[in-house]
């Protein structure tokens, strides 16, 4: 009996030590991400008017691929509301797609992204602690919680949590999450943000070239974020801009630019600025049926070759 217990003992040690390294990369990696998901479940947001909703999702889906999940009327809202919804995803980035038949109700609208959270009280409490604000809290949609929090300067976020986890397939390449702000509030919008991200500022260049903004007179400040939601990069402006510059809520990277332009201008989307190359990077911006702004860019081949590590 007694060497049979202490085989078992043995048995039992062997178990823990083989799961335990297991078990605290798991930890380590889940403290890192903080509650974020994935870069490819963050969906930027379109609201365009009930009748050009199939004509934005046509062109959008023929410029850069992919496929829309079946359309839905829903109230998305914490008030009454009724609009259309449906998610169009491509290997670039995801629309979430709204056509509201209602007056949309404040402050909806006017928020850029949403961001999947594993926790949605933890991200609110990660929000707060960062310095956002929760402007409107945390409420039941069809398929989960959501909430809205503003960070220091005035930038709009839903963030979400689903009853049933998702699972979305990769993007073949991330698309940016395109954030202006005046040099009063950047260092209190970055601070809070990468706080709350758990992310890292890879670039912060004080003289970018002005053109990338509309101001070929001029430079302005640009700081490139990553963290486990994604990429972003915060224009830092004296708001004196062209349009469409800061109209745009998100960069998509393809692999040819004149060629997804081409299939743009074909399924209806306007060319607004033609490409321009600048910081390692041929870029354009775009107009879609319904309104929708978008900047579109390629790599040059020298950063395309930096990015895949060669």
């Amino acid at each position: 009996m007694k060497s049979t217990r202490i085989f078992a003992l043995l048995a039992l040690a062997a178990a823990v030590a083989a799961i335990t390294p297991v078990t605290a990369k798991d930890a380590t990696k889940s403290k890192e991400a903080g509650v974020a998901v994935a870069p490819q479940y963050d969906t930027t947001h379109v609201y365009v008017a009930p009748e050009d909703v199939d004509k934005f999702v046509s062109s959008f889906l023929a410029t850069f691929g992919g496929k829309s999940t079946k359309q839905v009327v829903a109230t998305v809202t914490p008030t009454p509301s009724s609009t259309t919804s449906q998610l169009l995803q491509t290997p670039v980035g995801t629309v979430s797609l709204f056509g509201f038949k209602t007056p949309i109700p404040y402050p909806f609208g006017a928020e850029r992204n949403g961001y999947l959270v594993s926790d949605m009280d933890e991200a609110i409490k990660a929000a707060r602690a960062a310095g956002a604000d929760v402007i409107v809290s945390t409420f039941p949609d069809p398929i989960g919680r959501d909430a809205v929090i503003q960070w220091p300067g005035g930038v709009n976020l839903q963030i979400y949590w689903h009853t049933t986890k998702p699972n979305y397939a990769a993007f073949e390449r991330i698309p940016e999450n395109r954030v202006y702000v005046s040099p009063d509030r950047v260092a209190a919008f970055t601070k809070s943000f990468v706080a709350f991200s758990r992310g890292k500022i890879v670039s912060d260049d004080a003289k970018a070239l002005g053109a990338e903004i509309g101001r070929s007179d001029a430079t302005y400040r640009r700081i490139r974020i990553e963290s486990a939601f994604g990429k972003m990069v915060v224009l830092v402006t004296d708001g004196h801009l062209p349009y469409p510059y800061g109209r745009e809520t998100t960069g998509y990277e393809v692999t040819d630019l004149a060629a997804t332009l081409a299939k743009a201008k074909e399924a209806g989307a306007t060319v607004l600025v033609e490409p321009h190359t600048s910081d390692g990077r041929s870029a354009a911006f775009v107009v879609f049926p319904g309104g929708y702004v978008a900047e579109i860019h390629s790599l040059t081949q020298k950063s395309a070759a930096r990015a895949d590590g060669k």
